[in-house]
């Protein structure tokens, strides 16, 4: 059994968007494949951004986020669900990240800088998916753009805390799909759930 958490990236808290939808069928076919499910949705919680890196490095988590801190500890597997947003994920969700992926919890602390950096992460042995939904079509994002944000964030956040594998699902065109298509990628999302993947 893999223990399963679902951060709902999208900022609206009134959900009913398709972030909303991918992420309920990843946690439906998760939860019938026998994995584990919790879910954090960072629209829902009061938090501050961090203004500095000595806020970042000395600073004491928000109240609101140690259940979340809590349960990124505890997964196995790791699925970000978010709209591009001005070519990036939302600030909410970046300020979430900033907030729970802090040093002594998902980088190893080091006062006096001689650690390699490259070997400071402590959330090795965990996996993660990024599923962006765009505007544009998926294919010009991945070729023209070269999937730039979301490239950074499995590279730059996830994989440099220690995520590995991290892969990634685009989808394209999220505004002008029609019914058929949104059950086909909630039926793709339901697949990848019960994998674990």
């Amino acid at each position: 059994m893999t223990h399963v958490l679902i951060v709902q990236g999208h900022p609206d808290p009134a959900g009913g968007h398709l972030c909303h939808a991918l992420a309920q069928a990843y946690a439906e076919g998760a939860a019938a494949a026998g994995h584990a499910v919790e879910t954090v949705t960072p629209a829902l919680l009061e938090f501050p951004l961090l203004r500095s890196a000595a806020e970042w490095e000395h600073g004491t988590l928000p109240p609101a986020l140690a259940d979340a801190q809590a349960a990124l500890g505890r997964a196995d597997h790791v699925l970000l669900v978010f709209p591009l947003w001005l070519g990036d994920m939302p600030a909410l969700l970046k300020g979430f990240l900033e907030q729970v992926a802090r040093p002594g919890f998902a980088l190893a602390r080091d006062a006096d800088n001689s650690r390699n950096p490259l070997k400071a992460g402590l959330l090795k042995g965990k996996s993660a998916r990024v599923v962006a939904t765009m505007g544009m079509p998926a294919a010009i994002y991945r070729w023209v753009y070269r999937a730039h944000s979301v490239k950074s964030l499995e590279r730059n956040i996830l994989g440099f805390v220690g995520f590995a594998p991290v892969r990634h699902t685009l989808v394209g065109t999220a505004g002008n799909l029609d019914e058929a298509a949104v059950r086909r990628w909630c039926g793709r999302m339901r697949r990848l759930g019960a994998h674990g993947q």
